[in-house]
């Protein structure tokens, strides 16, 4: 499985949004990406990657596009 495909799972897993409704996905603007849904997403992120986000970080992750910019820093390439 490569990076992308962990990386587009942990959202369709945590938030329950299909596929299709990544590019563009921003925080609150699906139902299941609420606070709640939000650390599903880090805990979903942190699994998949075996790395652990800091708070910076996980306030940080506005969108889908924010995300992998995010993980650029924990050395995932998406």
């Amino acid at each position: 499985m490569t990076n992308l495909e962990k990386y587009n799972n942990a959202f369709i897993n945590a938030l329950q949004v299909e596929e299709s409704e990544l590019a563009g996905l921003e925080y609150q603007a699906v139902s299941g990406w609420d606070s709640v849904g939000h650390m599903q997403l880090v805990a979903e992120l942190e699994d998949a990657f075996d790395i652990m986000m800091d708070t910076d970080d996980i306030i940080d992750l506005s969108s889908y596009e924010k995300g992998k910019e995010i993980l650029k820093k924990y050395e995932v390439e998406v």
